[in-house]
């Protein structure tokens, strides 16, 4: 029997979903031999590793995929033999790549929605699937960053848009190259100060995009108009194709007002909306209508 003071095995997977003409969309089920059973593809993280981050690298270990990860589902707790257990799960978007067998996935099918729920051997992953299908899977994603850490105002000497990140916050930069990079994002934007396009300079160059200014996403225009900073973000959301996502930097004057308003406007739950240097947020858009508003903390360098 597992002790009760051990420790908790984090763990973190995804529906795995691609588009379908006869269906709308179908789902990823993966079989392991081990365990005789079907079930959305899962494993255990690596050491400090995030969850959105396990969930993008199991998916592909055990299903061959890449995947743009989306909105978060649930989080499903468990016991194991070795422990307790906690399991995040994700959307994610199917990219490129394909299914080979291996030491722990021998076969894998994709099937709509119906049949998938009458495969899976557990009831929790039927749970995880009806939190899914809750909203359309193919939404538009906006993540939302607060700029990484750039000293301290006051020691600064010159025009503070000048100001750039001390090395605290490139090491941070540096860190969100892989937690973003998981969404696969497409575009990448930013408010016109140099702490702004710092942080998400080191992303846009691994991804060989530029970065876009966005002017009235600053501090300084948001106190003149936030309603424009609040239009300019959803219009940045829906030029999108669904299904993708676009990374904006902003500054902590700008991001708590646009996101508490977005949420008060379309009745989505929020605990706060407190964002530290570097957290950020993964916004999910259907058209215009915020659906889901997921908070991450700042990378831990």
């Amino acid at each position: 029997m597992a002790s009760e003071s051990a420790a908790v095995i984090r763990a973190a997977g995804a529906v795995l979903w691609k588009p379908s003409r006869r269906d709308g969309l179908r789902i990823a089920l993966v079989h392991r031999p081990r365990y005789n059973d079907w079930s959305l593809p899962k494993g255990k993280a690596e050491h400090d590793e995030v969850p959105q981050v396990t969930a993008a690298r199991e998916v592909e270990e055990e299903t061959g995929f890449r995947a743009a990860i989306g909105r978060s589902l649930t989080t499903v707790s468990y016991t194991t033999s070795a422990g307790p257990k906690t399991v995040q799960y994700f959307a994610a978007r199917r990219l490129g790549g394909f299914f080979a067998p291996n030491k722990e996935v021998d076969r894998l099918e994709w099937l709509s929605m119906d049949k998938a729920r009458a495969r899976m051997s557990y009831e929790f992953d039927r749970a995880v699937l009806s939190t899914f299908a809750l909203e359309p899977a193919a939404q538009q994603g906006v993540l939302l960053v607060r700029h990484a850490r750039a000293g301290q105002r006051e020691a600064f000497v010159g025009d503070d848009a000048l100001r750039p990140l001390d090395a605290k916050g490139r090491r941070q930069a540096a860190a969100l190259v892989g937690e973003l990079g998981v969404y696969a994002p497409t575009t990448v934007h930013s408010a016109p100060l140099e702490r702004c396009r710092g942080t998400v300079a080191p992303l846009a160059e691994k991804l060989g995009t530029g970065v876009v200014p966005e002017k009235s996403l600053s501090e300084d225009a948001y106190r003149d108009d936030p309603a424009a900073a609040r239009r300019r973000l959803v219009d940045l959301a829906v030029a999108q194709l669904p299904g993708e996502t676009t990374v904006v930097c902003s500054q902590g004057g700008v991001i708590p007002g646009v996101v508490k308003s977005l949420a008060t406007r379309d009745d989505v739950p929020v605990a706060g909306v407190s964002t530290p240097k570097a957290a950020y947020w993964f916004l999910s858009f259907d058209g215009r209508r915020l659906v889901q508003a997921d908070p991450y903390p700042a990378p831990q360098v």
